[in-house]
């Protein structure tokens, strides 16, 4: 089979198209013809080094596809079944591995293209306003990248939960977006101080959750448009790692709540993720949470599309097509 395969840590440019074997089922898991894999920022992280893993290997952890194979012990899979998971093992291929436990069916409403592109993204907006921050009628909560992936899902997610959503883009193109997804505000974070927006916006009150993905330049500035016992819900670092800080930052802006959260421990048991993609997947396939896919290239052009997603081209979600 043709995969992406990295032996060296670096730029996009390592990211190479390679002729492998195919992988094959042990007990317990699945082998997945991918249709379409999802492209996230992990991937990125993994690819520079900031997230290990041993060389050579091929990443992707999301898609969606067809059950090319079963290992044995699984017995509530069929050959041919179409499904999507977060957890398929190398996915920047045209087969990958998955515990069957971690499978989920795609329902025939929903197209494979939109489970690959709403599976991970989707179920982290679902645990960050369920769970994490169990958003409230008349909350007000800040939304950063909100004409991202992530961004999208959270608007839409929190307007249904009646909160107010003030988001943050870096274009008129991506105000409008967030704007259609449900955010009551935009600011343009180029050309405007998000921080005094935000208190002209509520008033001076701020807002109850800060959802930021950006992580460097932006943390600092999130925590001071917090209310006093605000939450702040640190779920990625697009532009780089945020560096030591004083706890005592989280007290002198009121006494303020910080969580660094990963998918793995909101989607840890298969009921649990049952439960989310279930929620994530039936209301795409009602038609209350739209997915917009920002683009969909072949394997091949893995790189190109690390290249758009690192330099904030993208709105909505990146897909591969092995």
């Amino acid at each position: 089979m043709r995969a992406i395969r990295v032996r060296e840590l670096g730029g996009p440019e390592v990211l190479r198209v390679e002729n492998v074997d195919d992988p094959t089922p042990g007990p317990g898991q699945a082998l997945v013809r991918v249709e379409a894999t999802g492209v996230n920022f992990i991937e990125i992280y993994n690819r520079k080094g900031i997230y290990k893993s041993p060389l050579p290997y091929t990443p992707g952890e999301e898609g969606a596809g067809t059950i090319a194979a079963l290992g044995s012990g699984v017995t509530d899979l069929r050959v041919g079944d179409r499904v999507v998971s977060f957890n398929l093992k190398g996915s920047y291929a045209e087969l990958a591995l998955v515990d069957a436990s971690r499978l989920i069916a795609v329902p025939d409403e929903v197209s494979t293209h939109d489970a690959a592109a709403v599976i991970l993204q989707g179920i982290t907006a679902h645990y960050l306003v369920t769970s994490l921050y169990a958003v409230q009628p008349g909350d007000t909560c800040l939304v950063h990248a909100a004409a991202g992936g992530v961004g999208l899902l959270l608007c839409q997610m929190a307007k249904r939960r009646n909160a107010i959503v003030i988001g943050t883009v870096s274009t008129e193109e991506k105000a409008e977006l967030a704007r259609e997804a449900g955010a009551d505000e935009v600011i343009l974070y180029t050309k405007q101080d998000f921080v005094a927006e935000v208190a002209r916006i509520t008033d001076g009150k701020r807002v109850q959750v800060v959802y930021d993905s950006v992580g460097a330049t932006t943390f600092e500035k999130s925590l001071q448009c917090l209310a006093p016992r605000g939450m702040m819900a640190l779920f990625g670092q697009s532009s780089g790692v945020v560096p030591p800080f004083d706890p005592l930052l989280l007290l002198r802006n009121g006494s303020l709540f910080l969580t660094r959260p990963t998918i793995a421990h909101y989607a840890a048991t298969r009921d649990e993720l049952v439960w989310r993609a279930g929620d994530v997947l039936g209301s795409v396939r009602d038609g209350s949470l739209r997915v917009r896919i920002d683009r969909a290239v072949p394997l091949g052009e893995a790189g190109e599309a690390h290249r758009a997603l690192e330099e904030r081209r993208t709105t909505g979600k990146v897909l591969l097509v092995p």
